[in-house]
Parts: structure tokens; sequence; C-alpha cells
């Protein structure tokens, strides 16, 4: 869930909310949520679509699968993968104030498959890069306002496994033209799936194989 730079110190007061995991081991759990700027949860409806799209085309096979939550904000999208059986979910968020706050439903949890990394997401994702890792699914839901998709989705590409699957975020629809313009020669992604919730607009991507047009 996309949030803006914060700079509130971890000391600052703080108000929560809630939202709740729809399925797995925690279905119905209620995670509270830090009422900081910016801070704005996939929808219970939209995180049980998505999570019925990776169904669908992985079958049960999250077990073997890595997720990575480049913005994770509210980690609700990062704790639903986990619920449902994910052998790992790498989780970053760049407010100090989240990033506690995640820890805390960490705990609550005893979620030891999520890792929870206090980093910038474009910093950490180079590091992921130059270490060759691999993610079956990336969630990418940058805030809004700061139009980082075009920079932020080329480095997630590149993260990905053969068959993996990158799930995005948008106030505005993303087409397949879209994404020709936004990857460089030689990535290619096509929308398999995509919706509209309110005036948010959510896709799912997967690599193009080699060869299609």
């Amino acid at each position: 869930m996309a949030l803006k730079k914060d700079k509130t110190k971890t000391s600052s007061k703080i108000t929560v909310h809630q939202v709740r995991i729809v399925g797995g081991i925690w279905k119905r759990t209620p995670l509270a949520v830090a009422d900081v700027p910016g801070l704005r949860p996939t929808p219970d409806r939209v995180r049980e679509t998505l999570f019925n799209w990776l169904t669908h085309l992985k079958g049960n096979t999250f077990s073997r699968m890595r997720c990575l939550d480049l913005f994770a904000g509210t980690g609700a999208l990062s704790f639903e993968a986990a619920s449902r059986g994910f052998s790992q979910v790498v989780t970053v968020e760049e407010s100090r104030t989240a990033y506690s706050h995640l820890e805390a439903v960490k705990k609550k949890l005893n979620a030891e498959q999520v890792k929870i990394v206090h980093a910038d997401a474009f910093a950490f994702a180079d590091r992921l890069i130059e270490a060759n890792e691999r993610f079956d699914v990336i969630f990418l839901d940058p805030p809004f306002q700061e139009n980082f998709l075009p920079v932020i989705l080329p480095m997630c590409v590149k993260l990905l496994s053969d068959g993996g699957l990158i799930y995005v975020e948008s106030n505005e629809a993303v087409s397949d033209e879209k994404l020709d313009q936004l990857l460089p020669e030689g990535q290619k992604c096509h929308i398999c799936r995509e919706n509209k919730a309110g005036q948010v607009y959510y896709h799912l991507l997967e690599m193009k194989a080699s060869g299609q047009s």
C-alpha cells in the first residue's frame, strides 16, 4: 500500500484504524494500521480479487513462491500473502512510523515468513538486482502522486522469476501500449488481468514469452 514519504518521528502521536485479512490462516484477523499521512490500504475486495487471480494462475503453489512488496505502507498485501501460504514475503517500507507498526503486526501474528526492511524502495531494489534475487510475485503500489511507475517498473521486471507476476495499483488505467512505452527494449510485459474499484485501477502483469509481439 502506497505511502508518501513520512518524516514523522516514531514518538509522534498516532491514531489507529483497521484492515482485515481476507483469507488463509489468519482469515478475518483485524490488523491495526497507523493513521499516518498518505497511507492508503488496498481494500478487502481488491485483495480478494487479486488472490483469486493468483490462485487461478498459480494453483496451490504459494508454498513454493517468494513475494516482494516494495511500498508496503499498511502491509495489507504482505500479510495477506503470508496468510495464504507464501514461503517468504519481503516487505519494504521507508517510513519509520509505518515500519515500526509493521514490525508490531509481524510480532502479533508470529509471521516468521515475513521479512520487514526499513529502506528506500529504489535503493533496496537496486541491491536485490545486484544480488541477482528473484521473486515470483511483486506487489507494486507506489504513491500515486509521485509518478514512480516509469522508474520502478523496469527494476521489478529484472527481479521476476520465470513465470513471475507483478501486481500494479494506479490512479489511471495501464494499457499494454503504455507498458511498451515504460519498459526498455528487451523487457516485455502484458496485462493478464485488470479491474477497477472506485478511483483505483489494478492490474496483474506477466512477462511476454520470447518472440511474442
